[in-house]
């Protein structure tokens, strides 16, 4: 497996440096339009993985000539959050960033998986998908599982448990109408509902919304990176491994949850063909209209977007 990351960033790096030692690809392109950056850090990441065991190749580089062939591409490049910005925010600038990158790699990497980390997350993931023109199976963005993993960590240290014992799901766009399935999320098979009272819920709920402004208002020049990587090295073994994984990744959709023509955190199969499936979760009705809720959001931002490329396409 070839591995392009496109942004040698925080979030870029650090994707690159886990899936170098989870092994989950033989070649890795750390692409960057800063000259410089992305090869002193693939030197670094390549320089640790004698004292790790790891043979795999780290290349650096700002031309998407190194990339052709991969099997796998991830989108982390554009500007990241600084406090009081939301992700719609970032649209301006990253819409126009994201469009070149998906021009560039798809040219070079016609049959790649492609991952988007860019924000705002889901808008970004149907703009690739659009510019790329491939079919919804080989686009997804990384958002369900960074935001889902946040949920569990929050129940965990809630309740003092080990995180690996918390399941749940989080649907909907990537912002603050994401919609956690308090239905869905159990603590070694026992429903949340059991262990907390209602207005406890209610605060994880509310913190798994605002969990990247919260690090963002920490770090104050930046945005979280460590668990974004890792949610996007997740996906990407899935993928290479074939594993079948059921994760919530944002996808196209096309009629499921009554939703079309918008890309929005559902459960997905993600296994060597990509997207193998959209599982439909029976819903109740006040679950459905979360769901509901947080897609307009995404369209609306979808149109802004569009709006802003047709009278700017060079934005």
């Amino acid at each position: 497996m070839k591995l392009t990351i496109i942004g040698a960033g925080n979030v870029g790096a650090t994707t690159a440096h886990l899936a170098a030692l989870f092994g989950v690809a033989r070649e890795i392109v750390l692409l960057d339009v800063v000259d410089g950056i992305p090869q002193g850090k693939a030197l670094d990441i390549y320089e640790s993985l004698p004292i790790i065991g790891r043979d795999c190749r780290v290349i650096g580089t700002t031309s998407y000539t190194e990339t052709a062939g991969s099997d796998i591409v991830v989108i982390t490049a554009g500007v990241p959050r600084k406090p009081g910005m939301s992700r719609d925010d970032l649209l301006a600038t990253n819409a126009g960033i994201v469009k070149a990158c998906a021009e560039q790699a798809i040219a070079y990497s016609p049959a790649a998986f492609y991952i988007v980390v860019s924000n705002p997350l889901d808008v970004m993931t149907y703009l690739t998908l659009k510019v790329t023109g491939l079919p919804r199976t080989r686009v997804v963005g990384m958002a369900g599982v960074l935001d889902t993993a946040r949920f569990r960590t929050f129940i965990a240290l809630e309740l003092g448990v080990s995180v690996e014992d918390v399941s749940a799901f989080v649907l909907g766009g990537h912002g603050d109408s994401m919609v956690p399935l308090l239905r869905y999320t159990t603590v070694a098979g026992v429903p949340i509902e059991q262990l907390l009272p209602p207005e406890r819920l209610a605060a994880l709920v509310q913190r798994t919304r605002d969990g990247g402004a919260e690090i963002v208002a920490y770090l104050k020049t930046g945005s979280a990176y460590y668990a974004p990587a890792a949610a996007v090295v997740q996906m990407i073994e899935a993928v290479v491994h074939d594993r079948k994984r059921i994760l919530p990744c944002a996808v196209a959709l096309e009629g499921e949850y009554g939703l079309s023509d918008v890309v929005c955190g559902v459960p997905i199969k993600l296994g060597r063909a990509g997207v193998e499936q959209i599982l439909e979760l029976e819903l109740t009705e006040e679950e459905r209209n979360a769901l509901q809720r947080s897609a307009a959001d995404v369209r609306r931002t979808i149109d802004r977007m569009e709006e802003l490329l047709q009278h700017h396409p060079a934005t």
